[in-house]
C-alpha cells in the first residue's frame, strides 16, 4: 500500500511513465525503446499541466470576474478535478480503488465483458471518488466497495461502446477512453444526434472550423478563433483593452499548443499500444483488444478545442440559468473539453450540434454538482482539504450521474430530480449501447 501511496503522490505525469516502461519491458520492448515512451508521455502530460495552468491562472479569474459583473450569486466555488482528485486518493477508498478496479478489470476480460485493458492508473480516481462519495452518504464501507465496482464496471463497458468513435473520428485505432467526463458524458450526445438528424432544416446545419475557416479566410482560422473569444470573454470580464489583449493571445496559444502537447503522448503511447494489442491477438486470437488510456488525448482535435473555449463563457451563463444553482464552474473550465469532447466526435466535428449536445450536458453536470455540495464538502473535511465552514464541489466528478445516483440510491435520498436524472441517464446509456450492439454510433449512414 504504501508503495501504492506514493506512486499515486507522483501524479499522472510520472506515475504513467513508469507504467508504460514497465509495460514496454514485459512487452519486449528493450530498455531504450520503452524508456523513450515513458519519458515522451511524461513530457506531453507535462505539457497538457503548463497548458491547463495557463487557462487556470489566466481564463479561470476572466469567468469568475464575467460571474460578477452580470451578478450571477454563484457562491460555491468548483474546485475542478485538480482539487477533486486528491480527495479521493486521501480517502479510506483511495488505495484500494485500484486494487479494485484492476481485479474488475481483469474479471471483465476473463468473462469476455469488455476488450478494454486499462492502464491509465491515474485515472482510477473517479470511481474511488464515487466509493469515498457512497460511503460518506451512507456510512457503509461495504456501500463504498460496491460503488467502487460498479463505476469500475460502467466505465470499462464505455471504453467498448465508444470504440467506433476514437477509431474512427480521433483516428485512435487500438486505443480506448474508459474515464471521466468524456465516457460517462458522452452516452447523452448520441440519442439527441439522432433527434436532430430527424428534423428537417435543422439536419441540414453544419458548422465546423473548416467551414468556418472556408467562410471567414484567416479569421475561420482556429489560432485567431481562439485569440476573438479571448478578447470576448475579457471585455465581459470588464478588463482594460490591454488585459483582454493578453487573454486574447493566450487563448490563441493555447489553440496552438493543446494539439501539440496531445500528439507528444501520442508518439510514446502508440509503440507500447500496438506491441500491447499485437501480444494479446496473439494469445487470445480474435480479441481485438483495446487499450484505456486518459481522456485527455481527445484535446489535440481542433474542433474539441474550438468548442471548449465556446463553452467557458457559455458554462457559467447556464451555471446561471439552472434552478436554484450555487456552483460557479472554476476548477473544471480550463479542461472544459473533456466534457464535449466525445460528444464532439458523436456529431463528426459539427459544432452547432455539440452546442446542443454540450449545453445540455453542462446543464444536467451543473445541477447535479449542485446536488452534492454538501457531500463533496463532508467528503473534503474528513481528509482535512476543506476548512469547516468552507462549501465546495466540483464539476468533475461530484457533476457524474454515475456518482449521483449511487450516492443518493444508497442513502435512499431518492427525490423527484433523482428520478428525472435516473430516467434521462438511463435512457441514453441504453440508447447508446444499443447503437453500440449494432455498430451505428459512428457510422457514414446519418453522416453529418
Amino acid at each position: 500500500m504504501a508503495v501504492i501511496q506514493y506512486i499515486v503522490d507522483l501524479g499522472a505525469s510520472v506515475m504513467l511513465p513508469i507504467i508504460i516502461f514497465i509495460i514496454g519491458l514485459l512487452l519486449k520492448q528493450g530498455v531504450g525503446k520503452s524508456l523513450r515512451s515513458g519519458l515522451t508521455i511524461g513530457i506531453g502530460f507535462v505539457g497538457i499541466g503548463l497548458v491547463v495552468d495557463l487557462l487556470n491562472k489566466n481564463l479561470g479569474p476572466a469567468a469568475q470576474a464575467m460571474a460578477d459583473n452580470f451578478n450571477l450569486g454563484l457562491s460555491v466555488v468548483d474546485l475542478g478535478w485538480p482539487g477533486t482528485s486528491p480527495m479521493a486518493w486521501a480517502s479510506a477508498m483511495g488505495l484500494i480503488a485500484i486494487p479494485i478496479a484492476i481485479a474488475v478489470n481483469i474479471v471483465m476480460l476473463l468473462l469476455r465483458m469488455t476488450k478494454v485493458v486499462n492502464v491509465d492508473i491515474w485515472n482510477i480516481w473517479h470511481m474511488a471518488f464515487t466509493g469515498a462519495i457512497v460511503y460518506v452518504a451512507t456510512d457503509n464501507f461495504t456501500f463504498g466497495i460496491i460503488g467502487i465496482i460498479v463505476h469500475a464496471i460502467i466505465a470499462y463497458k464505455l471504453g467498448d461502446m465508444f470504440g467506433q468513435v476514437t477509431d474512427n473520428y480521433f483516428g485512435l485505432e487500438g486505443i480506448a477512453i474508459p474515464h471521466g467526463t468524456s465516457a460517462y458524458m458522452g452516452v447523452i450526445a448520441s440519442p439527441i444526434d439522432d433527434l436532430i438528424e430527424k428534423i428537417p432544416g435543422i439536419n441540414k446545419i453544419k458548422i465546423d472550423g473548416e467551414k468556418i475557416e472556408q467562410k471567414l479566410g484567416v479569421f475561420g482560422e482556429p489560432t485567431i478563433i481562439g485569440a476573438i473569444l479571448g478578447f470576448v470573454i475579457g471585455l465581459l470580464a470588464k478588463y482594460p483593452v490591454g488585459q483582454a489583449l493578453q487573454l486574447a493571445v493566450q487563448m490563441a496559444s493555447v489553440m496552438v499548443l493543446m494539439p501539440m502537447v496531445v500528439k507528444l503522448i501520442m508518439q510514446g503511447l502508440l509503440p507500447i499500444s500496438d506491441a500491447a494489442k499485437q501480444m494479446l491477438d496473439k494469445k487470445f486470437s480474435g480479441g481485438n483488444y483495446k487499450i484505456g488510456l486518459d481522456p485527455a488525448l481527445l484535446l489535440g482535435d481542433s474542433q474539441v478545442i474550438s468548442a471548449s473555449l465556446l463553452f467557458v463563457p457559455l458554462t457559467v451563463l447556464i451555471a446561471a440559468i439552472v434552478p436554484g444553482n450555487q456552483v460557479l464552474p472554476f476548477g473544471d473550465l480550463a479542461t472544459i473539453g473533456f466534457f464535449v469532447a466525445m460528444a464532439v466526435a458523436i456529431h463528426k466535428g459539427n459544432l452547432f450540434r455539440t452546442l446542443i449536445s454540450g449545453s445540455i450536458i453542462m446543464f444536467i453536470t451543473i445541477w447535479i454538482a449542485n446536488q452534492m455540495i454538501s457531500l463533496q464538502t463532508a467528503l473534503g473535511q474528513s481528509v482535512n482539504l476543506v476548512d469547516v465552514g468552507e462549501r465546495v464541489s466540483s464539476l468533475d466528478q461530484s457533476g457524474s450521474p454515475i456518482t449521483y445516483l449511487l450516492a443518493k440510491g444508497f442513502s435512499l435520498e431518492m427525490g423527484i430530480g433523482f428520478f428525472i436524472i435516473f430516467l434521462i441517464y438511463a435512457f441514453c446509456f441504453g440508447y447508446t449501447f444499443m447503437k453500440y450492439k449494432k455498430k451505428t454510433i459512428y457510422s457514414d449512414e446519418n453522416s453529418n
